[in-house]
């Protein structure tokens, strides 16, 4: 492969990867005023909703993007127009009839998922995500096909456009919706406050998928005398329509058993903690809202740091996929090496700084709490190493995959879902830890597929972790800034008896110390930084 193609995989990579950094930003700074509005209880129907929402996503219609870019990719490398053009239209009915099936399920089952969570409230926000999933599904095409030739910015703007959209209009219709409630119904009507709130939310997501779909069609229209011109100008006998639909489903079929192990343990986890605590004596409002304050303010803080590292290491993997397939070992150790370091030195302070800052985050950020404040608080302490298992599982996976071995992620993450399982049943049912058992289940899921997946890809890849460089390192470095910012927040706040100014002066010093500590500790060197600035450059 030459210089320019392999920088070209990089640069692609990159465009997605910043997009992703962007929505997941717009993501969390969205949710936080739009959690403070909901309530926990609202915040418990929003999730759970959510969690069934993206199940039936996933079945449907998650994995069309790849399966449209790589089937398409391949074809249009051969100078098969007519066939790539076909591998689109075959996917756009593929789409349609899948995510009609999960509208059909989603919309009409949505009284039968209540009774299952025993959560009735969550009717609402599922008869909203409904069509949602239809749209989402033309849109995984549409984002499929250019990326099928190679041009990842209306992927990346469509995300962005998609997310900003979401978020104006899911602020908006909950603070709507909230305040005529309030006035209208007053408090006797919290119940069903709640649910109409979590429906709020979920009017959001719809509008952005709207929005996003509409600027395809847009650029459809815009460039169709082009298509056109491409598709009479080649010469190629298009395939036949079984060929390619059996070709979408063997591309999609391991993605989603993929994706769908992932996705059903935070479900089971709902179903689990609802019918469990209920057959305990806890009344619904505690459990839901218990739910909300899990799946919402912790999740919430979870998840963004290993949605940046994540996505800043997908850069690298497009060269990684190629150095393996030409053979190139030496180049193949040091690409992985990179995107292994770029995972941990984001992840490994992010979880030292929740727990250390627990307090003033959950404080500062979402202050309607109340009661459930020390809960939260404690969640994100005892639980913020997840961030770390979930960034090196996340990574292995991808390095898994990306060296053609598509179905040992998959068994190892099937593994660690029946464990996780048993684990959960075990601590509500004989222990009675309450939500402390989702915490208990949230950390050791990603651990046990991180630890499958380093034995995988020393096996099968021939890559061994160097975590004395990768792991250790950054840890000390880590401990050390956590030890600064926490003094730092303690003393200031003594002094100050305010959250916010002495949290922001102890992220600031937090940041100043771990990277000084990184050189002192040598977990990154002048010479890797100078490289990375280059490859930034290029």
């Amino acid at each position: 492969m030459s210089k320019e193609a392999k920088r070209a995989l990089v640069v692609h990579g990159s465009i997605l990867a910043m997009a992703g950094i962007i929505s997941k930003i717009i993501g969390f700074i969205y949710r936080v005023p739009m959690a403070n509005m909901m309530g926990n209880t609202g915040n418990g129907l929003y999730s759970v909703s959510f969690g069934i929402y993206n199940i039936a996503l996933t079945l449907s219609s998650y994995s069309m993007p790849l399966a449209v870019s790589k089937l398409m990719s391949s074809r249009l490398a051969k100078g098969q127009e007519r066939s790539a053009y076909k591998v689109f239209r075959d996917a756009q009915i593929f789409a349609l009839v899948t995510s009609s099936i999960a509208f059909l399920v989603l919309f009409f089952g949505a009284d039968f998922f209540a009774a299952l969570y025993r959560k009735e409230g969550l009717v609402r926000p599922l008869k909203v995500l409904a069509p949602t999933c239809f749209v989402v599904g033309m849109l995984g095409v549409c984002r499929g096909y250019y990326q099928g030739h190679r041009n990842m910015v209306p992927t990346a703007v469509s995300q962005v456009v998609e997310q900003i959209v979401n978020a104006v209009v899911s602020v908006l219709a909950v603070s709507v919706i909230s305040k005529g409630l309030r006035t209208e119904r007053g408090i006797a009507y919290a119940d069903e406050a709640a649910s109409f709130t979590a429906m709020g939310g979920t009017i959001g997501t719809l509008a952005g998928a709207i929005a996003a779909i509409c600027m395809f069609g847009l650029l459809f229209l815009k460039t169709r005398k082009q298509r056109k011109a491409d598709y009479d100008a080649a010469t190629d006998t298009p395939e036949d329509n079984s060929v390619i639909f059996k070709a979408i489903l063997l591309t999609v079929i391991p993605v989603i058993l993929s994706q769908t192990v992932y996705q059903i343990g935070y479900t089971i986890d709902d179903m689990i903690f609802g019918n469990l605590m209920a057959s305990k004596g806890y009344i619904e409002e505690e459990v839901t809202s218990l739910q909300g304050v899990f799946n919402t303010q912790y999740n919430q803080m979870i998840n963004l740091p290993v949605a940046i590292a994540t996505a800043m290491a997908s850069a690298t993997i497009p060269s990684v996929v190629a150095a393996y397939t030409l053979g190139e070992t030496g180049t193949l150790k040091r690409n992985i090496d990179a995107v292994v370091k770029i995972n941990l030195l984001i992840a490994i302070p992010a979880a030292v700084g929740l727990a250390v800052l627990a307090e003033p985050i959950m404080g500062v950020l979402f202050p309607g709490l109340g009661e459930y404040m020390d809960t939260a608080v404690m969640l994100l302490r005892t639980g913020s190493s997840a961030v770390v298992f979930y960034a090196i599982s996340t990574i292995t996976t991808s390095i898994l995959q990306g060296c053609d071995h598509m179905r040992i992620p998959v068994i190892h993450s099937a593994v660690s879902l029946v464990l996780h399982i048993m684990i959960v049943d075990i601590c509500l049912w004989y222990f009675d830890m309450s939500i402390y058992a989702l915490i208990i289940g949230n950390v050791t899921f990603p651990l046990i597929v991180a630890v499958l997946n380093c034995v995988s890809v020393n096996k099968y890849v021939g890559y061994v972790i160097p975590f004395r460089k990768a792991f250790w390192k950054p840890l000390l470095a880590a401990l050390v800034m956590g030890a600064a910012a926490l003094a730092v927040y303690t003393g200031l706040k003594a002094v100050i008896h305010s959250m916010l100014i002495p949290m922001v002066v102890a992220v600031v010093v937090a940041v100043i110390v771990y990277v000084v500590m990184l050189f002192v500790t040598k977990a990154l060197s002048a010479e890797e930084i100078n490289a990375i600035l280059e490859r930034r450059k290029k």
